[in-house]
């Protein structure tokens, strides 16, 4: 897969006669009013109103002349709030004029435009007959929008399209095209490095491959580890999903996929921190060789684990990498995976759940969330429900016989794996659009994105 991503964008010299978007406040009744007045009686005709998210095209010269979109005032650092555009405005080029808006919003809407044109389909080279000029200063947009297009590729390419040696390459191939120390661990040093891990893939004639990457800002900048489940292809193991549960699992590889993304884009910005980052890529399947309900296996850690059900593999592959990240006592962990059926259940699909052992760290993400209009919600790493996780012939196990509480015991799992004093976080992700929204198209996700991105900007070395 290629890590050359065309954008929808077109600089200003390339597009001498664009056509206006004009970017309007809902509230700002004046501004609608001096714009629509030479249009009234068409306008009325359309049965325009003024409302969120309200688009239409005002007449010119031949055709549609500019275009104008309403807002809601509470909405202007969103994204998804211009997303419309992408799916909306008519071909040719058109430049964007916020009325009355702070200078960034006009950074939301380019990425929301992105965001929302975004498509994918198998073997398809992208063009794009509709653009918008980008001013020079664009390199922050560009960069999220990438990284947005980039993660979704990832998720949405087929399992027989992405293995977990083609996750690794596609890893391999982005960051060293971006200056990054970039390392790909397989066979024999893999097994013998990250143990349980490679047990998960053993069920798979494509066999597993560890990604570990390392981008240095300057000395004494804060170092971050970023650790990410890429299971390319989730069966459950011998614990067999049913139909629907295995139809959407190519996406169980979407936490590896915002990590990578992240990195990327904290690259192409020359973010001011140190960071390494580490991707399990594996495949769950079912074979003479898989893992079996009732196994114990061994960790980077020394750790046992007993295994209660394979369907609960991820924790399995992140517990090594997290393990072997601590090693160098990092300023920050952080992990993401599509972790837990039990978070969407707890949240939806649209909130991903933090837990952290942090809550520096933990509100620092929950607001840069805010900022960006890129929600999370945290839920507690409650302490009463971590002797579930005790097994009487290992030193954990990787499920309880509780049907409860299952994406904070998940977490509870990863903690035993994190020293005591090392700041850690832990995102359960869904990755995915169930349904085409305005700058959320249907398929893969990189939910956190702009919240981590914008986190890792403002974080500072720990104490």
């Amino acid at each position: 897969m290629s890590s050359h991503i065309q954008l929808p964008f077109v600089s200003a010299s390339e597009a001498p006669t664009p056509r206006v978007v004009h970017l309007v406040k809902v509230q700002d009744d004046k501004t609608i009013a001096g714009l629509l007045g030479e249009h009234a009686s068409f306008l009325t005709a359309q049965g325009f109103k003024a409302k969120d998210g309200a688009f239409t095209l005002l007449p010119g010269d031949g055709g549609a002349g500019a275009a104008l979109l309403c807002v809601d005032e509470g909405r202007l650092n969103d994204p998804t709030a211009f997303g419309v555009l992408g799916t909306i405005l008519p071909e040719g080029d058109w430049s964007l004029l916020p009325h009355g808006m702070e200078s960034a919003v006009q950074e939301t809407a380019l990425l929301g435009f992105a965001m929302g044109t975004y498509q994918y389909r198998v073997g398809v080279v992208r063009s794009f007959t509709t653009r918008l000029v980008v001013p020079d200063d664009a390199a922050t947009v560009i960069a999220y929008a990438k990284a947005n297009w980039l993660g979704r590729d990832l998720i949405n390419t087929p399992a027989n399209l992405l293995g977990p040696k083609d996750l690794a390459l596609s890893a391999y191939r982005a960051l060293e095209n971006r200056g990054a120390d970039v390392r790909i661990v397989e066979g024999d040093d893999l097994k013998a490095a990250y143990p349980c891990l490679a047990e998960v893939g053993e069920g798979s004639e494509r066999k597993p491959a560890v990604v570990v990457a390392r981008w240095k800002a300057r000395e004494g900048a804060p170092r971050l580890s970023l650790v990410g489940k890429g299971v390319c292809f989730d069966t459950g193991g011998y614990d067999l999903k049913p139909a629907a549960g295995m139809l959407r699992m190519k996406k169980d590889m979407g936490g590896a996929a915002l990590l990578l993304a992240v990195m990327c884009a904290a690259i192409d910005l020359q973010l001011d921190v140190d960071l390494e980052l580490r991707l399990g890529c594996v495949e769950n399947s079912v074979s003479g060789h898989a893992m079996r309900p009732g196994d114990v296996l061994r960790t980077r850690s020394g750790k046992t684990v007993e295994i209660g059900n394979t369907d609960a593999e991820g924790r399995l592959v992140l517990c090594d990498l997290i393990t072997e990240a601590a090693e160098s006592a990092p300023d920050y962990i952080v992990d993401a995976a599509t972790l837990t059926g039990a978070a969407r259940v707890a949240l939806g699909p649209d909130l991903p759940a933090v837990f952290s052992n942090s809550d520096e760290l933990a509100q620092l993400l929950l607001e840069s969330g805010s900022d960006t209009a890129d929600a999370l919600w945290r839920l507690p790493l409650w302490h009463g429900y971590d002797a579930w996780l005790d097994s009487k012939i290992a030193d954990v196990g990787n499920i309880t016989s509780k049907p409860m509480a299952g994406a904070i015991t998940a977490a509870l799992y990863l903690q035993r794996f994190v020293p005591a004093g090392q700041n850690w976080l832990h995102i359960d992700t869904y990755a995915w659009n169930d349904a085409n929204s305005p700058g959320r198209p249907e398929g893969g996700e990189t939910l956190a994105l702009r919240a981590l991105l914008k986190m890792i900007t403002n974080i500072r070395r720990s104490s």
